[in-house]
């Protein structure tokens, strides 16, 4: 009996040993394949034989808090190690967002059709989801901050892709108690354009199109660098300023900021590129006129779409050589069907457009017969 004894605790052990083995070797057959995050600081993403790991370091500014997703096909053995984690299976059926920014990707990765739901969906501009939207395919989610759950359960999408300004937000605790993801997406956090552009890469891999989207960023990036070379051998650079009043302040970017950026890269002297902060500096209309009255170009000046509208905002806006002189360029004129900003929505995706825009405004000569996508002259 002693020795059968032994023989059965002989074949447990053995059948454990194996079992463990077994999914260790599971685990261990998930080789990292690539991490190709290059210019995005808001998010990483590693890449297996069945799954992803996607964190999410920068939901948004300040965050203190980190979301960490595993992506898996259907195959996919999950690892014991990342089991603590919220689990998407991809490719995913079907999406709902909540910022417009999140769009074009699924335009770029031909996936419009699995957009079931939107936050605010005037705000749209993008001509296939407005045709969509218009057959009813497209549900109204409410805003991003009174967000509709019964419509998000209602719909159930296989992800709830938002942007949220801090953890504040107690829908979106309710939608994932509900046993939807709430996937975080704090693309408009990044600072350096091509970083907001490489968040397509999360959508490619949400989609299973890692490669379809990797190559349309390889793409912007190319365009982007031959933006820059050609302003390289530019010397002299035009003055810019920019910003508003909005109150008693005028608002502007800091030096820093993604903005700011765009200016350096097209070549253009902006007269505050020295303030070392990543937002909006708010200055008196005294400091601005001091500094900036002589300005060559007056570039994103609010929501304003003619100098007709500025005057009667301000009259004292007449004071600047850029207004004088019919130097004034925005954005907000081009818009889509229903009122929405072209700019907001695409502009982020394809910064390839935005800075060739502005070499049309500041360098001319360097991009003839250049069409703009998003900026105009006011008149």
């Amino acid at each position: 009996m002693k020795k059968l004894a032994l023989y059965f605790l002989g074949c447990l052990g053995l059948f454990c040993f194996v079992g463990c083995k077994d999914k260790s070797t599971q685990q261990a057959n998930q080789h990292l394949q690539q991490a190709w995050i290059t210019y995005a600081q808001g998010f990483t993403l590693s890449a297996y034989d069945d799954l992803y790991v996607v964190r999410i370091t920068q939901p948004w500014v300040g965050a203190a808090e980190h979301f960490t997703y595993v992506l898996k096909r259907a195959q996919a053995e999950v690892p014991d190690s990342l089991q603590q984690y919220k689990q998407i299976q991809i490719p995913i059926q079907t999406i709902a967002c909540t910022s417009t920014t999140h769009i074009p990707a699924l335009a770029v990765l031909d996936e419009i059709s699995t957009l079931t739901g939107f936050a605010g969906l005037d705000y749209i501009s993008t001509e296939v989801v407005r045709n969509r939207i218009k057959e009813g395919q497209v549900r109204e989610l409410g805003q991003n901050e009174t967000l509709d759950v019964e419509a998000i359960v209602d719909i159930q999408p296989d992800v709830l892709m938002v942007f949220a300004m801090d953890n504040g937000n107690k829908a979106l605790q309710t939608i994932e108690q509900s046993g939807i993801p709430v996937l975080y997406n704090g693309d408009w956090t990044e600072q350096n354009p091509l970083g907001k552009a490489e968040w397509i890469k999360l959508f490619g891999v949400l989609y299973d199109k890692e490669k379809e989207a990797n190559q349309f960023f390889d793409q912007i990036v190319a365009n982007y660098t031959a933006a820059v070379k050609l302003v390289h051998s530019i010397v002299e650079q035009p003055t810019v300023l920019s910003g508003v009043m909005y109150g008693d302040a005028w608002y502007l970017p800091e030096g820093n900021s993604w903005a700011a950026k765009y200016f350096k890269d097209a070549k253009a002297n902006y007269l505050w590129k020295e303030t070392k902060g990543v937002g909006s500096l708010a200055l008196s209309f005294e400091q601005v006129l001091e500094k900036g009255q002589q300005a060559d170009f007056w570039i994103n000046p609010g929501h304003y779409e003619s100098l007709r509208d500025l005057a009667a905002a301000n009259p004292h806006y007449k004071q600047f050589d850029a207004f004088k002189n019919k130097k004034v360029y925005s954005f907000a004129p081009t818009k889509g069907q229903t009122g929405g900003a072209l700019f907001y929505e695409w502009g982020p995706l394809r910064p390839d457009w935005v800075l060739q825009d502005l070499l049309w405004i500041l360098h001319p000569e360097v991009i003839p017969a250049y069409q703009p996508h998003f900026y105009r002259q006011l008149q």
